[in-house]
C-alpha cells in the first residue's frame, strides 16, 4: 500500500467529478452510497445543461448525511478548477474523470502534477503512449491512479473467477466472449466526439472495453492475437464491428465478437469457458446471468448459481458502488486496488494490439514493445 494513502485514514475524501454526461449518473449513485466517506467539493462540465442536470441530482442527496452546507462548486472548465486548486481556493484529494476518453490523459496528468489522486473511466486513454505516460506521471508525483473496471465486482464474474483460480475447469480449452449490442446512429450523433478515433474509439475501445478486460483478468496473459474490424453501418470514423482470434500463454484458444448493430436492442454480453473438467457460460445482456454451469467435481459454490444471477436494466451493472468502496479503502490504507493504472494498461494493451493487427493484417505478439 502507498504511504500516500495514510493522510486520508480518518476523514472524508474530498473529490471533484469531472464530466457530467451519460456515465456520470452511475458515479453520482456511487458517491451518494458512500457519502459518509466522501465530501463532494466540485462538479465540472463544459456543457451547462449537463452541469445543471447533475447539480440537480446532487441537490437531492440526503442532507442528514451530507450536512446543510453541502453545495458543490460548479465549473465549466477543468483548467479553471485546477487553477483554483493551485491558488488554494479549493482543497481536493481525488478527481473522478468521466469525460470523453481522449481527454483523460491531459486531465489525469494535470491533476497528478498538482499531487491530486485520480480515478478515470474506461478506457484510460485512446493511445498507448498516452496511457504509459499517465502511469509514469502518477508514479512520479506519488499519487494513486484508479481505472474503473466495475464489471470485476459483478457477482456472476466473481463466482466464475473463483472456479478458475481453484482449478475447477482443469486445463482451459476454448473461451468465447460476445458483445452483441445495439447503438443506433442517434447515439453517435448526440455529441461530436462520439465515434472518433481521437476522443472515443470504436466498439472495442469504448463499448466492449470491460469485456476485453475479462480476457486478461479471468483467463490470464495473452500470447498473441489477430483481429479484423469493420465499419459496416454507422456513419462514424471507427469500427462498429470487430472479431478477435486469441491465444493465451496457458495454451487456451478463443475468440471475441463485438458489434453495435444488433437489431433491435442489446442481445448479449457473455463469456463462455470450456475446460477439460468444467463448462460455464455467463450471459444475459451484461454478463448478469449464469446460463450454464457444470463441473466434474461438485462443491458448495454450485449452490450459489441461482442466487448469483440478477436482473439489470442497463449494461453498466451495479459495480460502481463497490468500486468506490475499494477505491476509498485504498486511499485510507485499508485495501489494495482492484484496478489501478498498471492493471488498466492490460486491457488497453489488448485493444491497441487488436487495432494494430487489423491495420497490418498480421498477428500481434504480446506484450507490446512500444
Amino acid at each position: 500500500m502507498l504511504e500516500k494513502q495514510n493522510p486520508y485514514k480518518d476523514r472524508r475524501i474530498k473529490i471533484a467529478l469531472i464530466g457530467c454526461g451519460r456515465i456520470s449518473k452511475k458515479h453520482i449513485q456511487a458517491i451518494e452510497s458512500n457519502i459518509d466517506r466522501i465530501e463532494l467539493i466540485a462538479l465540472c462540465d463544459n456543457n451547462q445543461s449537463n452541469l445543471d442536470e447533475v447539480s440537480e441530482i446532487v441537490s437531492k442527496f440526503d442532507i442528514a448525511k451530507v450536512g446543510n452546507d453541502f453545495n458543490p462548486l460548479k465549473y465549466l472548465s477543468f483548467s479553471d478548477l485546477i487553477n483554483d486548486y493551485k491558488k488554494n481556493l479549493i482543497k481536493l484529494d481525488l478527481v473522478i474523470i468521466t469525460t470523453p476518453s481522449g481527454l483523460h490523459p491531459s486531465q489525469v496528468i494535470a491533476a497528478a502534477d498538482q499531487g491530486i489522486n485520480v480515478c478515470t473511466e474506461k478506457p484510460m486513454a485512446t493511445k498507448w503512449e498516452d496511457a504509459l505516460k499517465m502511469v509514469q506521471k502518477c508514479e512520479e508525483n506519488k499519487v494513486s491512479l484508479f481505472v474503473v473496471k466495475q464489471n470485476r465486482f459483478n457477482k456472476t464474474l466473481q463466482l466464475l473467477r473463483d472456479q478458475i483460480l481453484n482449478g475447477r475447469f482443469g486445463r482451459l480449452a476454448i473461451v468465447t466472449v460476445n458483445v452483441f449490442w445495439h447503438r443506433p446512429q442517434e447515439y453517435y450523433d448526440q455529441d461530436q466526439w462520439r465515434g472518433t478515433w481521437e476522443l472515443d474509439g470504436g466498439a472495442l475501445m469504448n463499448q466492449a472495453s470491460h469485456y476485453v478486460d475479462l480476457l486478461h483478468w479471468l483467463i490470464g496473459p495473452v500470447e498473441n492475437l489477430n483481429a479484423s474490424i469493420s465499419t459496416i453501418s454507422r456513419s462514424i470514423e471507427v469500427e462498429d464491428t470487430a472479431v478477435l482470434k486469441i491465444k493465451w500463454e496457458n495454451g487456451c484458444l478463443g475468440n471475441m465478437a463485438v458489434t453495435m448493430l444488433t437489431y433491435p436492442k442489446n442481445l448479449e454480453g457473455s463469456i463462455t469457458i470450456l475446460g477439460e473438467k468444467g463448462t460455464a457460460k455467463i450471459g444475459g445482456p451484461a454478463v448478469n446471468k449464469i446460463e450454464y454451469w457444470m463441473f466434474e467435481e461438485k462443491n458448495d459454490d454450485d449452490d450459489k448459481v441461482d442466487s448469483t444471477s440478477y436482473e439489470t436494466t442497463n449494461v453498466y451493472g451495479f459495480g460502481h458502488e463497490p468500486y468506490y468502496r475499494n477505491m476509498l479503502d485504498c486511499l485510507q490504507g485499508k485495501a489494495d486496488p482492484i484496478c489501478d493504472g498498471k492493471e488498466g494498461l492490460k486491457s488497453l494493451e489488448l485493444i491497441i494490439a487488436a487495432y494494430r493487427s487489423a491495420k497490418s493484417g498480421s498477428t500481434i505478439k504480446l506484450p507490446l514493445k512500444d
